[in-house]
């Protein structure tokens, strides 16, 4: 059961990266009553995995080799780098890489203060709530890596915490997962945003919700991300997805990590067939399989 739902999260959120970020900072506009002189112009979506799935898969390299070390991670995400593994890194992270490559110890590395608040951390962070050693401590460690801002840890302690809901049993995706989260996060905007989302109407659409922002700002994409996932059942994973991508923002990691969540719920044979077999068209998805394969062994 627990190998069906590591590879439901993983999966579920490399086809979130990679069908969004064909829509990226784009808006979905229904034009379906507008007359065209001549031939429409269309955009051409071509799927795409990013660094949201690449660095999971680089996070899920250094946790199969079980003792999780914080300078390993960084070594793992220079190596990725040199690689050319990595598509559209962001800038905590890539300064976080750079300054790993010039010999600076992890603690030291990446961004700090405001411009921290990025959601980088927390769109790699899922792997670790399928081992049961994982700490606080290390999820801060795993996050400071390249983003030392409390907004960015609380944005990846969500994320963190909703899998494990899901792994211990505690979300069955009809309660309300929010209830759940709330009281574990330090006290942050973050924190203040999903009060704030847990008091509106339970009928609120993913569309209502794009209202608070759904951004790469962490306050803004984790809140909105979560409760995405939370109308998996009512949806399903394909017009959850497809709600992200229609509200626009940072559409790629919004439907990445929702799909991480959703999936880790519904597990791999849950996800719709015709999902995956766009994802496996991707030329990344033997390796996608093999990481994965290969990290299920040591899951403890």
């Amino acid at each position: 059961m627990t190998d069906d739902k590591f590879e439901g999260c993983i999966i579920s959120g490399a086809i979130g990266d990679a069908w969004g970020s064909s829509f990226e900072n784009d808006v979905v506009i229904d034009d379906t009553k507008t007359f065209y002189v001549g031939r429409r112009t269309t955009h051409p979506r071509k799927w795409a995995i990013t660094d949201d799935t690449q660095l999971t898969l680089a996070t899920c390299e250094v946790l199969a080799e079980n003792n999780f070390a914080p300078e390993k991670l960084a070594h793992k995400f220079l190596e990725y780098h040199r690689s050319k593994k990595l598509t559209g890194v962001g800038a905590s992270t890539l300064k976080a890489i750079l300054d790993t490559e010039a010999g600076f110890h992890w603690t030291q590395a990446g961004r700090k203060g405001e411009f921290a608040a990025g959601n980088g951390a927390a769109m790699r962070i899922a792997p670790f709530a399928f081992y049961a050693s994982i700490t606080r401590e290390n999820i801060f460690d795993a996050c400071s890596i390249t983003h030392r801002n409390d907004e960015a840890f609380t944005g990846a302690l969500a994320v963190y915490l909703s899998i494990k809901a899901t792994l211990d049993g505690d979300w069955n995706g009809t309660n309300n997962l929010f209830d759940l989260i709330i009281p574990e996060l330090p006290d942050t905007s973050l924190r203040d945003r999903m009060i704030d989302i847990n008091r509106c109407p339970k009928s609120m659409t993913i569309a209502d919700l794009a209202k608070f922002g759904n951004n790469g700002y962490v306050v803004n994409s984790i809140p909105f991300a979560i409760y995405c996932s939370s109308k998996i059942l009512d949806l399903g994973l394909l017009k959850m997805l497809q709600a992200i991508i229609n509200a626009g923002g940072d559409t790629d990691t919004n439907a990445s990590i929702a799909g991480q969540i959703s999936g880790a719920l519904i597990g791999l044979k849950e996800v719709p067939a015709e999902l995956v077999e766009k994802l496996k068209e991707l030329k990344e998805y033997t390796w996608i399989k093999e990481i994965i394969d290969r990290t299920k062994s040591t899951i403890q």
